[in-house]
């Protein structure tokens, strides 16, 4: 180890002072023939297993393998368990920016330690870097992880345009740790070609798993432990989408583990049925443990298929087990997932007929599931900024008597106010040719900085008129905004 990492090692110790174990010197080194690959910054290459997927499908997927422990700037989505040791770490938060393909951007501007605010990977710079990352699937590389390992959170593939500037990286674990006495082993995973190599972690803390970078290539955490597992989980539903009046559903029970969710999203989209997902809190409240068994309980009763489960970390299965729920009658219900031994409830959920209503991925319009039971009045279905912008939806189809279907609606400018990021005003000014006093008077009389985004883009399709189409905003902001707002336009055209 050179003198820098010496001391970024020494500057680590000193900031995770709290909850983190060293491990010991004996390690095991899984020998391959194949060579390192360093790799630069440019478009990591795609996982094959979705090549064949279009871009809506990649924007479904994107949307639904959201990460459920990490995402979402800096919050924790994970309440503090009360089990493991409290962390009391500052890092600095960054938002990456989304490419296709699932990949993830970062441009690091000074030597430092950043976290990720979407995936959770915490970086150790000593210099201004981009940083390309990816999230893979741990069962493409199932023959690689050998016993006693075991997956321990999720799988990435990192690239660096000056890799020697990343001297470290720590990966979330989806592990409980406790509060103290005996941990099991960590280590990573470093996939090279088609083999890999078991390498040793640097250190460990209630959350992640610190790496010293020896080459740029996938690498995910691994676990040894003589004593049973305990997992953060979490329960992810999908609901089918027919013309039958029934309810159909399929429970996951996983950890909480990015690669994971992202295998479950990947094996609904290729379901012969269509499924939507369910926006529940999906963390689990009490820990999952390898080899115990639940029972999911719904009520009103259901069928329930199978109504008993023994959990495992299904992250190198190719197959992901689920629980089917049906209902013959819909009804308003509660699901809840207890320990088969203690009646000890692990997550609850209360499941209305309003949670049906979803945004279909490719017209990106709001519908319902078409139902011939009974009906909920939607008085409260719709925000605030979605009443204001359905006021002028009539007069938006129409120009003197002749249907204008091209030119974009108030719906569909309000899911691009949406992806809008801070820098709305600047690719106003930059790319719609807006003037700076028609921000300031919009941003005077409103105070809704969604709505003052959806003014804005209103005001640029009055003034554009006939041209004020899907077509003519994508090819102005193009170059300027984020993959998710080209994709959404993209799928307007699509329409």
């Amino acid at each position: 180890m050179c003198a820098h990492q010496a001391l970024q090692a020494q500057l680590w110790d000193q900031a995770w002072k709290s909850g983190i174990e060293s491990l010991s010197a004996d390690e095991h080194e899984l020998e391959t023939s194949c060579e390192d690959s360093t790799g630069g910054a440019g478009e990591l290459p795609a996982d094959t297993e979705e090549s064949d997927t279009g871009r809506s499908d990649e924007e479904q997927e994107k949307k639904e393998s959201q990460p459920v422990c990490s995402e979402s700037g800096g919050e924790d989505c994970l309440p503090h368990c009360e089990h493991c040791r409290k962390e009391n770490v500052q890092r600095e938060q960054v938002t990456p920016r989304r490419l296709s393909g699932e990949q993830y951007l970062m441009k690091l501007d000074a030597e430092g330690t950043y976290e990720c605010s979407v995936t959770g990977l915490i970086f150790d710079v000593t210099k201004a870097v981009t940083i390309n990352y990816s999230l893979l699937s741990w069962s493409k590389y199932a023959g690689l992880v050998e016993p006693p390992w075991v997956v321990g959170g999720p799988l990435f593939d990192v690239r660096c345009e000056a890799p020697s500037a990343l001297t470290s990286i720590a990966f979330p674990h989806s592990l409980c740790l406790g509060d103290g006495g005996s941990h099991p082993a960590f280590k990573v995973l470093h996939i090279k070609g088609a083999g890999a190599a078991i390498e040793p972690s640097m250190d460990f803390s209630a959350s992640h798993v610190r790496w010293l970078v020896s080459s740029l290539s996938p690498v995910g955490p691994l676990i040894r432990s003589e004593e049973p597992l305990l997992y953060h989980g979490a329960v992810v539903l999908y609901k089918a989408i027919d013309d039958d009046p029934s309810l159909l559903f399929r429970v996951y029970v996983a950890t909480n583990n990015d690669s994971f969710i992202k295998d479950i999203s990947r094996a609904v989209k290729h379901s012969k049925k269509k499924f939507i997902k369910i926006d529940k809190p999906p963390v689990c409240q009490k820990l999952l443990q390898n080899g115990k068994r639940y029972r999911l309980i719904c009520e009103p009763e259901a069928e329930i298929n199978p109504e008993e489960i023994e959990f495992v970390d299904g992250s190198l299965l190719k197959l992901k087990s689920y629980i089917e729920v049906y209902f013959e009658k819909p009804d308003d219900f509660t699901l809840s997932l207890v320990e088969l031994d203690s009646d000890a409830v692990v997550w609850k959920a209360k499941l209305r007929e309003s949670d049906w209503i979803h945004y279909d991925q490719n017209k990106n319009e709001q519908t319902r599931i078409p139902s011939s039971v009974k009906r909920r009045k939607s008085t409260n279905s719709f925000s605030e900024e979605e009443k204001h912008c359905n006021k002028k939806q009539r007069s938006n189809n129409y120009t003197d008597g002749i249907k204008t279907r091209s030119l974009l609606t108030d719906q569909q400018l309000m899911v691009i106010a949406k992806l809008f990021g801070v820098e709305w005003k600047e690719i106003a000014i930059e790319c719609l040719q807006m003037e700076m006093k028609d921000i300031q008077q919009i941003q005077a009389n409103e105070e809704v900085v969604n709505i003052q985004k959806f003014l804005m883009l209103s005001k640029w399709r009055e003034r554009e008129q006939s041209n004020g189409t899907a077509q003519a905003l994508c090819n102005r902001l193009r170059e300027k905004v984020s993959y998710e707002i080209v994709q959404a336009l993209e799928g307007f055209l699509a329409e």
